[in-house]
């Protein structure tokens, strides 16, 4: 099924760290914001690397991120894919990444999840110019990685 994103960037003038998934899940584009499945660990973990409460509303994580000069995206615009299944993805429209840090400040761009690192690379790595950092997914459906592991590998965003 072809799927769009549905919902912008979630970026302000302070934002200096730039976090893309690869194109947001089923419950994300349903409810209009970035990592919103209740499995999905992404919140927990950003709120634990920064000692912060985990935030429950929307406008709460936006103010997490925002505090923490956090910017939100995705590589993909659109995209075939089955459900959430990023290993099924196929006829991507990548995002332009370009454009959108053009007149920011940010200097690093994590990327959540392997599909999201090789989107990444093939697609954008060559207009954007900033090497992507690797993360582990934080998705309900990565139960390779505990917990605590994932908050060690997150903690790379607090030290930059």
């Amino acid at each position: 099924m072809r799927v769009n994103h549905e919902f912008g960037p979630y970026i302000n003038k302070d934002s200096r760290i730039l976090i893309l998934g690869s194109i947001p899940s089923l419950k994300s584009r349903e409810l209009g914001f970035y990592y919103m499945h209740p499995q999905n660990r992404f919140w927990k973990v950003i709120s634990e690397v920064f000692g912060e409460i985990l935030p429950k509303t929307l406008e709460e994580k936006k103010e997490l991120l925002k505090k923490h000069h956090i910017a939100l995206w995705d590589v993909l615009e659109s995209c075939d894919i089955e459900g959430s299944s990023d290993s099924s993805i196929k006829n991507p429209m990548v995002n332009d990444i370009k454009s959108l840090i053009a007149n920011t400040d940010i200097k690093y761009i994590f990327v959540t999840g392997k599909k999201a690192l090789n989107l990444y690379n093939k697609y954008c790595l060559n207009d954007v110019k900033i090497e992507a950092i690797y993360l582990p997914s934080t998705s309900g459906a990565n139960r390779q990685i505990s917990d605590e592991a994932l908050k060690r590998e997150y903690e790379i965003i607090k030290k930059i």
